[in-house]
Formats: C-alpha cells, structure tokens, sequence
C-alpha cells in the first residue's frame, strides 16, 4: 500500500515517535523510509541587517543539529531492520521543504510527529505538521470516504 514513506526529525521525542511509528508501518508493507532535517538557511530574512553576523555561526550550529537528529533517526531504523535513508534538506520554510521532499523522493506517505501545542504557545510557535496538512489538503483533496 505504501511504498516510501518520508519523516522529518528535528531531533525531538516527538519526531523519534514519529519514526517508531513509520518503522512499524513500514514493517507491515514493505516500504522504504527516508528521514529527513530540514534547514532554512537564511531564518534572518527581513528582520534586518543587524542579524547578518549570525549567519555563519547559525549555519554551523544548524548543520550539527541536523547531523544529530538524522544520526539518531538512523541508528532507530537500523536497529528496527528498515531499508532507509536520510537527507538533510534545505527550504526556507520547514513545511515546504517537507512537501518538496516528498515529491522529489516519491513519498506516498508523510509520517510526521506534532508537539500538540495550543493556545499562546500554538499562535506563537505554529505548528509545521498542521501548516503542512493543510498545504497537502489543498494541493492534493482527499476523495471523499466512499471512493478510497
């Protein structure tokens, strides 16, 4: 029924459940996993000059970041047996560069973790499982119930 599926990670608990359960998934029908971190590489944008001295040292951090959370991603689908992948990609925001991942590996599944945040702390940090949802939903409508 599936057979790629793509999680991003971002190194959290939640993203680590993310994998278990894609592994799981994955077990039950034969598909392959590509985890992936996305990077936006230039989160300064349109907050002004006075942040351009970070770039390098945000870059940097960033990139050891990434390597963390992909290595431990790794680590779990090896152990669980699964035929994976990693990326680290990158998108200037991480909702589109999930999207974009998805379409250029073929993913026919996203198995992505969210932290369940509400209130001022949702307004305030968003959520990229939900601003990705919806970008799908209108890019690709589901059919209606009957038809799957």
């Amino acid at each position: 029924m599936f057979k790629h599926i793509l999680v991003p990670v971002d190194g959290s608990p939640t993203s680590l459940a993310a994998i278990e359960k894609a592994a799981g998934l994955a077990r039950a029908f034969g598909s392959k996993i590509t985890a992936i971190y996305v990077i936006d590489p230039y989160p300064f944008t349109g907050v002004g000059a006075d942040f351009a001295y970070g770039q390098d040292q945000y870059l940097a951090a960033a990139k050891a970041e990434a390597a963390a959370a992909i290595d431990a991603a790794s680590q779990r689908l090896h152990h669980e047996g699964i035929e994976s992948e990693t990326r680290v990609v990158e998108s200037h925001t991480v909702w589109r560069g999930v999207l974009e991942a998805a379409e250029t590996i073929g993913a026919d599944l996203i198995v992505i973790g969210s932290h369940g945040r509400r209130g001022l702390e949702k307004l305030v940090l968003g959520s990229v499982a939900t601003v990705a949802l919806r970008a799908m939903a209108r890019a690709r409508p589901l059919p209606p119930a009957r038809d799957i």
